[in-house]
């Protein structure tokens, strides 16, 4: 009977303890239901879309677009009743660049137009040029010999032979739950490698070096393929020149689509004569070296001087209009606040967007605002990373934090498409997971269903966890991001999901509001150490 009595009081204790724990986590759930409705009956995520990408399109960073596009979205979350909506300097950046104007055309052995971009921060053609072709593969300093003499006047195209291949899958892709299955188990990592700084600057100095020789040799312009094998119309295009002051190229320099680059290759290794007409008029502005982040608030109440933020980059890459990279993620966060002000919500902690420029340089703008705000490195002794941000090198030393870095209890960032959220890449933070695990319940019907402690890269969360603050990034579905997108002339408002933009919006808006109102900050894992001493040694 005494076993029995014990028996029962301890499955009494069960019981009672059992909603404890389920507790522990609150989810405002009626909350969470008027951010849905909002989200998916009053959506302004499109109009957003279309302001951004339709009416103001490209945003290289320095490029007069970026400057209106900071100047826009501003202007936008000050309409959408935020505070304090304002643009942050960091830099020095460099010099500005845009295009506007590119036409190409085969005239000999056939007429054919030509499709081609400018690569961002090279010169254009002062007006039309014709030349004829010579092919040239150079991959090394060793390589100048074989062309010395060669090239002057010439229409260069460059590069190792483009291949093409059938498309054997469809470029659009969702996540499996296979694929989720994986995700979600974590990857012990092996040995780091030593940061490579004398292979990345012998790599610097080989591109200064073929520019250099380039241009001695009076090149009229190059033109490469693009990258990938699927062809198909999408030019994937980038930089071609520095944006830093006294490195600028002075040669042209173009990207055509890989099947007409291909046919000038092959009439050239027939010794047929191939003669081209290029007009490309491209500007560079120098007249502000800094370059912009743009900052609102919507203020918190009891916790006011605590921090959730969220953020994305603004800017882009130029033959496209940015639209899944990163325009999607710029909306999506844009939305999710205008959701939260729709709404009335009355946060505990100040909620903060950030909107980034220089990320495709390097994080450079979110880095440039963390290293102002929150913490830095010291600042590198190498005379070619003078003025450049340090706070991603571990290598550099260990992070000195600011008073401010304690007050921001977490970053969520968005930049990986327009594909919808399926998860949340936790970062290695293991104390984060029962508390997202409650947030991700209310969304398991929209298909969010993983947390994975892995890590990921390549966005400006990077820039936050450097010095100990929460970052995240969530999981997305590809789509067409790396098979069509991805820096590449069909990033346009028509490769935007609405349905899925619509998700990513409630579901960042709700957990935004989570850890807004929350008891306490989300935790915290240890900052990174440095390197140790043998590591940092450069290569000889």
């Amino acid at each position: 009977m005494k076993r029995f009595t014990r028996l029962v009081c301890f499955l009494v204790v069960i019981l009672l303890l059992v909603p404890a724990i389920w507790s522990q986590e609150k989810v405002d759930l009626e909350t969470i239901s008027r951010i849905r409705y909002e989200g998916f009956h009053n959506s302004k995520v499109m109009e957003l879309a279309s302001g951004l990408m339709d009416s103001i399109g490209e945003r290289l960073t320095g490029s007069p677009n970026m400057k209106r596009a900071n100047e826009w979205t501003r202007d936008q979350l000050t309409a959408l009743g935020l505070s304090n909506s304002h643009l942050e300097p960091w830099g020095p950046f460099g010099r500005g660049w845009a295009n506007q104007y590119v036409n190409a055309r085969m005239t000999s052995p056939d007429i054919v137009p030509l499709l081609v971009y400018a690569k961002a921060w090279t010169p254009g053609t002062n007006g039309v040029v014709t030349g004829k072709c010579i092919r040239a593969n150079i991959e090394k300093k060793e390589d100048f010999d074989k062309y010395k003499g060669k090239l002057a006047g010439m229409i260069v195209i460059f590069g190792p032979d483009a291949e093409v291949k059938p498309i054997t899958e469809l470029p659009y892709k969702r996540l499996s739950d296979d694929d989720l299955a994986k995700t979600g188990e974590y990857e012990i990592p092996g040995e780091r490698p030593p940061f490579r700084m004398a292979e990345m600057m012998r790599r610097r100095q080989f591109m200064k070096d073929l520019n250099q020789f380039l241009a001695d040799e009076k090149v009229l312009a190059v033109i490469d393929h693009s990258r990938g094998t699927s062809g198909g119309g999408t030019v994937f295009v980038q930089s071609g020149g520095s944006y830093k002051p006294g490195e600028t190229t002075t040669v042209p320099q173009l990207t055509m689509a890989s099947e007409h680059w291909s046919r000038i290759a092959r009439l050239l290794q027939q010794k047929k004569d191939v003669t081209l007409e290029l007009n490309v008029t491209n500007t560079f502005y120098d007249d502000d070296p800094m370059q912009y982040d743009t900052i609102a608030e919507i203020p918190g109440t009891d916790k006011k001087d605590e921090v959730v933020m969220l953020g994305a980059h603004l800017d882009s890459w130029h033959a496209g209009t940015g639209a899944t990279d990163n325009g999607a993620g710029t909306i999506v966060m844009m939305e999710a606040v205008r959701i939260l002000k729709a709404l009335d919500i009355k946060p505990r902690r100040t909620i903060r967007i950030g909107l980034w420029s220089g990320e495709e340089e390097g994080l450079l703008g979110s880095q440039g605002y963390v290293e102002q705000h929150y913490g830095s490195r010291p600042p590198s002794d190498d005379p070619n990373m003078k003025g450049m941000p340090t706070l991603l090198r571990r290598e550099a030393g260990p992070v000195t934090v600011k008073p401010e870095q304690a007050k921001v209890s977490a970053y969520f960032n968005v930049d990986n498409g327009t594909g919808k959220i399926r998860g949340v890449h936790l970062q290695e933070n293991a104390a984060v997971a029962p508390i997202f695990e409650a947030w991700m319940k209310p969304f398991k019907d929209l298909g969010m269903t993983t947390l994975t402690m892995r890590n990921t890269g390549g966005t400006d969360h990077l820039s936050f966890d450097a010095v100990g603050i929460p970052g995240f990034q969530f999981i997305q579905d590809p789509i067409e991001y790396e098979t069509r997108t991805h820096h590449s002339n069909m990033d346009v408002y028509d490769r935007l999901q609405p349905d899925d933009l619509k998700q990513i919006s409630v579901i960042v808006a709700s957990f935004v509001y989570d850890a807004a109102m929350r008891d306490q900050m989300l935790p915290r894992k240890p900052i990174e150490k440095p390197l140790p001493k043998e590591l940092e040694k450069k290569e000889e």
